[in-house]
């Protein structure tokens, strides 16, 4: 990965105390946290982007105030946060989202300093931003996917692929990198078993219904091979030219059959993952295996779809029960 970094002045002053930390290069730092996240997290490219942008900035501000990274404590990495929080002449103030994601990255990063014992302690131990409240994600009822659902028509072969695409994605769960990624041979629909590539390369099996069934079967046995031609290609979704689909390939699909049902304002690719979420709870299934099924590493990511079922609960009370809305 090349990578091109500005190089602040990280060099010690030659009267500083022999117990300080060895001073490295910030760019070595850097590349060393983004080669273990690369190979031993197995983070994906948009994630490794990410951090790499973070750190960057981090570098930037090390460089323009004379910090240097291994001797930044407390005080210097809450100036840091702070500045992003409220900006400057050549940057508005970041978003809170932002801000947390910042202070996650630079966590991360002291960290990994710390377990390869470049540094002694970690100075973002007691590193704090504002709490930001977690907005709860837009969903479709199963009247709207089911619209939605019926939009692509016909049986040309782009009809089918688009049908199959959106099923799956509702059926499984799936994230708009994983749908993309599928592969011909993650698809067993005899056993009615689709296997996902999600976030750090692991694996998951999730089940197929009737519904996605039928219609990946008709994509793969009367569409796929009109738009591959005579090339090889491994992806299970593709273009016109027979190339595997790309992300933004999805998001043009997903947004012209969102507009033709008239849900253009409330859809993205996510938007039939959440649904996927929300409509299997409120069908009686599991926390733990809807947790599976998601892929989520943490289940309290998976409880977020607790809380969006209890709104949706309140507003079909409040609009069925009689004596609800009493003036």
């Amino acid at each position: 990965m090349a990578i091109a970094i500005p190089q602040p002045d990280t060099r010690l002053d030659s009267a500083s105390s022999p117990a300080a930390p060895r001073a490295q290069p910030f760019e070595h730092l850097l590349l060393d946290f983004l080669a273990y996240l690369e190979f031993e997290r197995g983070l994906s490219r948009n994630t490794l982007e990410a951090y790499r942008s973070d750190l960057l900035q981090f570098g930037e501000w090390l460089g323009r105030t004379g910090h240097d990274p291994l001797t930044a404590g407390h005080a210097e990495l809450s100036a840091f946060t702070s500045e992003i929080a409220s900006g400057r002449d050549d940057r508005p103030a970041a978003a809170p989202a932002t801000l947390q994601r910042k202070t996650a990255c630079l966590r991360s990063f002291y960290r990994h300093l710390r377990r390869t014992s470049v540094l002694t302690s970690d100075p973002t131990a007691h590193l704090r931003v504002p709490k930001q409240s977690r907005k709860l994600p837009q969903v479709l009822s199963r009247d709207e996917v089911a619209e939605l659902l019926r939009q692509p028509r016909g049986t040309a072969p782009a009809a089918l692929r688009d049908r199959a695409l959106l099923e799956t994605m509702y059926a499984c769960g799936l994230r708009a990198s994983e749908a993309i990624g599928l592969e011909v041979g993650d698809v067993d629909l005899e056993a009615g078993i689709l296997r996902a590539r999600g976030k750090g390369a692991k694996e998951r099996l999730v089940p197929i219904g009737s519904a996605a069934s039928r219609a990946l079967g008709a994509y793969v046995q009367r569409g796929r091979g009109r738009l591959v031609g005579n090339r090889w290609e491994s992806r299970l979704f593709v273009n016109q030219r027979g190339g595997g689909l790309t992300r933004q390939g999805l998001y043009k699909i997903v947004q012209r059959h969102a507009a033709s049902a008239g849900l253009a304002a409330k859809m993205s690719p996510h938007t039939l993952r959440h649904s996927f979420a929300t409509h299997l709870l409120a069908g009686g299934c599991d926390l733990r295996s809807l947790q599976e099924m998601l892929g989520h590493a943490d289940i309290a990511t998976t409880q977020l779809y607790t809380h969006l079922s209890a709104e949706r609960l309140k507003d079909v009370y409040f609009d069925a029960h009689p004596r609800a809305r009493l003036d």
